[in-house]
């Protein structure tokens, strides 16, 4: 894959890959039925992964409105109609519009998930195990054989630390090689990148932690909001589970 191409899957170009800003486009109906779902030639609805949900919306045409429910990746991008909803016929043009408040959401949980790695990262040489997020609400696994005195405390202070730092989040891509020879991109106990990606999209929190990932984030750590640890669990020997969340209003 030439990183030219690297923001297409099948036929659809990818607009949240390289600009996370958007919420409405147009396109063309490229494949459609009930069954197997829409395929548009652009969307900006992430299709999940990373533990980050896909987007849910809406496509507007011809007076008409299909509530999109989700994302199937396969050789095309998928998005998944509402069982009620009519299906634009092949080359119609559509509006496609996310929705705001729960892809912003998203974005400032996977944001913070990211500075909440760098920091155990940086402050106890944590490795991450596994994730998942919902909106305002997510958690990661860290491989820490004991719980350091104050750890709770002291991630808390730290993250939004970071937060109050206002760190630019950046995202960039590079060929694989490039991407690797880096230090510490890979935050995972397991290296997640399929060996056949030539291509890695990194997430840059400047100064903190850069990571390969494809999901959505917020421009900035003051725009992820206040952090707060609402659990840390002993899920077996190595196993500490850290939940976060975050309040519903976005930080100015």
């Amino acid at each position: 894959m030439a990183t030219a191409d690297f923001d297409r899957h099948g036929r659809t170009h990818r607009l949240e890959l390289t600009d996370q800003s958007v919420r409405e486009w147009d396109a063309t109906v490229l494949d459609a039925s009930a069954e197997d779902g829409i395929v548009l030639d652009r969307s900006a609805f992430y299709p999940g992964g990373g533990g980050q949900p896909p987007d849910e919306g809406v496509l507007l045409w011809g007076g008409v409105r299909t509530r999109i429910v989700g994302v199937r990746k396969g050789d095309d991008l998928a998005l998944l109609p509402h069982e009620d909803d009519p299906i634009p016929p092949v080359g119609t043009s559509v509006r496609g519009a996310l929705e705001d408040v729960r892809r912003t959401a998203l974005m400032r949980t996977h944001s913070a998930l990211h500075l909440l790695g760098g920091v155990v990262f940086r402050d106890f040489g944590a490795l991450i195990t596994g994730s998942n997020m919902h909106p305002l609400e997510g958690r990661l696994d860290f491989n820490l054989d004991t719980l350091p005195e104050g750890f709770r405390d002291r991630i808390t202070e730290a993250a939004n630390a970071e937060v109050a730092a206002d760190r630019a989040i950046e995202v960039r891509v590079l060929p694989r090689a490039e991407a690797f020879a880096l230090p510490d991109i890979i935050r995972t106990a397991t290296n997640l990148v399929p060996a056949d990606v030539e291509v890695v999209r990194l997430v840059d929190i400047t100064g903190l932690d850069v990571q390969a990932d494809a999901g959505t984030h917020v421009a900035s750590t003051r725009s992820i909001g206040e952090i707060e640890i609402a659990k840390v669990e002993n899920k077996g020997r190595g196993f500490r589970r850290v939940r976060v969340r975050l309040r519903p209003e976005q930080a100015g």
